[in-house]
């Protein structure tokens, strides 16, 4: 599942991840998603006007646009990905520090800093339309029941085909999805195949990975979340060799809480864990490390465990996967994991 979200940094980004977090999610592309028609499937050679399915009627795009708001930041990072820098977002890091492969893509393009408005109350109508937008990407966002009605009259509405697709298309079918309007189609190509390299080039630079069993625990504030469950689809740690522990089998997106007795169901040949939450999590990293019964594990004994990050956002980027995230997920991650591999 790959959960679209307004995505807010740090813990705010994971709180929502208990039950239905999109972890490890939406790395492989599957094709067919059935949002277009007609000219649609040939938007990427230029060709105008293009017409879109979309769960609340059609969308038409008469020209290729050229001024792009988006509602979400899986919006803008599909935007920055297809090279297109949006007139205006949402200020999802609430005036917190941009994800630094999120600021990459945006100086790449030329830009500094994008231009903004405040979501705290949700979607901001009456800023999008100052900035006459040719069209508005809403395609990673769950509040479009409440928003096309009323963006629709501002700019055609780039969104999902069907009210159930708002929690289920992967990054990718997203991707397609605007780039079909954007008449980019192939430059979505581009940016797949460009992601998907990036993980089998760090795949294959490290075959010590290849068959590792591995546990991934996320610490919100109400438990210890086994997030690796069965149910949960492969994603980036899967893609770099991985396995799930078989115990995994066990635990589901609705059954997957740890209790402080049973720390020993985190045993694996690898162990990580990220405290997006700190201090208002179940405990604190500095709690949990020096529990007796987790300090027992061998896992922990043989120093095979590591601690993803959630400071520089790569705990919320592997939470949830976009057009931008997968080369810099890589970058940040493979270290963390070689170490905890090697057993330093």
């Amino acid at each position: 599942m790959s959960l679209p979200v307004r995505r807010r940094p740090l813990a705010a980004a994971l709180l929502a991840s208990a039950t239905c977090l999109g972890l490890l999610t939406g790395c492989g592309f599957t094709s067919g998603t059935g949002s277009s028609e007609g000219k649609a499937a040939t938007a990427g050679d230029g060709s105008f006007p293009v017409s879109l399915t979309n769960a609340w009627g059609r969308t038409e795009v008469k020209e290729k646009p050229v001024r792009v708001a988006t509602v979400s930041d899986g919006d803008t990072a599909i935007a920055l990905a297809l090279g297109v820098v949006p007139v205006i977002t949402p200020d999802v890091e609430d005036g917190d520090k941009v994800a630094e492969y999120k600021q990459r893509a945006i100086e790449k393009l030329g830009g500094k800093k994008l231009t903004t408005y405040d979501d705290t109350d949700g979607t901001d109508y009456e800023a999008i339309a100052a900035e006459e937008p040719d069209v508005i990407l809403g395609v990673n966002t769950w509040d479009m029941e409440a928003d096309y009605a009323k963006l629709s009259p501002i700019a055609p509405v780039v969104t999902f085909g069907d009210k159930k697709e708002s929690d289920t298309l992967t990054w990718q079918e997203r991707l397609r999805t605007a780039s079909e309007a954007l008449g980019l189609t192939a430059k979505a190509d581009a940016v797949i195949a460009a992601n998907e390299k990036a993980l089998k080039d760090a795949a294959a630079a490290h075959p010590e990975f290849k068959g590792k069993v591995y546990t991934y625990s996320v610490v919100h504030p109400e438990q210890i979340t086994y997030m690796s469950h069965a149910d949960q689809d492969p994603g980036v740690f899967e893609q770099l060799g991985l396995v799930k522990h078989p115990r995994s089998k066990n635990y589901s997106a609705d059954k997957n809480g740890v209790s402080l007795e049973n720390l020993d169901e985190l045993e694996s040949d690898l162990l990580l864990m990220t405290y997006p939450f700190g201090d208002e999590g179940l405990l604190s990293a500095s709690e949990l490390e020096s529990n007796k019964l987790f300090q027992s594990l061998d896992v922990v004994k043989k120093k095979h465990f590591a601690v993803v990050p959630s400071e520089n956002t790569l705990a919320s980027a592997i939470a949830y996967p976009d057009a931008l995230s997968a080369p810099w997920v890589v970058e940040n991650l493979t270290p963390i994991l070689a170490k905890a591999v090697a057993g330093k």
